[in-house]
């Protein structure tokens, strides 16, 4: 009879453990917020303020950074159905627009990546003072590069990402912080009216991004 009553509670936990374990996700349909992103081959630094709309499948982003001694600032609004990239120059009210054919990368942990383990960043002894994280590990089929990627197991909300050459030297480092679900205004995918006469360039040649961060 012991026996008996052992094995359900056996198989029992076996399955209430296999329904724990995180699976990939996408992070919510509307994001806005800011990264961080730091290239140590190229001394590059950069931050980035960006709106993410998955349901048009609309990216914009302003971006400041130092290379080296120089500065520079970028404003890219990103319209996948439409395949167009624009480059927006407010100063002097020039575009450059260029075909684009990459395809919309969703904000989100890819679909084969490998869970790594869980943790709480923080302290864990009392409720509100840490935040339970997801860590995963992968390759990308396109470049057979590695990447390391931290999200909240709550939400799907990207923290950090680590991507590494082939020969597993860092590449590029990025930190998400200030992140808001939704879109404040939602003109800010639509591209100015001097871009509307710009004639589009062909799309420019390389390989496939995993998501629209290393994209852009």
């Amino acid at each position: 009879m012991k026996i008996l009553f052992v094995i359900p509670v056996c198989l029992s936990l076996i399955l209430s453990s296999c329904a724990q374990k995180p699976e990939p996700c996408k992070s919510p349909p509307l994001l806005e917020g800011a990264l961080s992103a730091f290239i140590p081959g190229q001394h590059l630094r950069v931050f980035e303020k960006f709106s993410y709309d998955a349901y048009g499948q609309n990216v914009r982003v302003l971006a400041a950074g130092k290379e080296g001694n120089q500065t520079f600032f970028v404003d890219r609004l990103l319209l996948f159905k439409e395949g167009v990239s624009y480059k927006i120059h407010y100063h002097n009210k020039t575009c450059i627009k260029t075909a684009l054919k990459e395809p919309f990368r969703h904000i989100g942990v890819p679909h084969d990546a490998h869970f790594l383990n869980q943790m709480v960043l923080g302290s864990s002894s009392l409720p509100g003072q840490g935040l339970l994280v997801n860590n995963w590990n992968g390759t990308v089929e396109e470049t057979k590069e590695h990447y390391l990627l931290t999200f909240t197991a709550l939400g799907c909300v990207p923290l950090y990402t680590l991507d590494f050459t082939q020969k597993g030297e860092l590449s590029v480092m990025t930190s998400f912080f200030d992140l808001v679900e939704g879109i404040e205004d939602p003109n800010v995918f639509i591209p100015p009216s001097f871009c509307d006469s710009v004639e589009v360039l062909p799309a420019k040649g390389g390989a496939g991004a995993r998501s629209f961060i290393s994209l852009l």
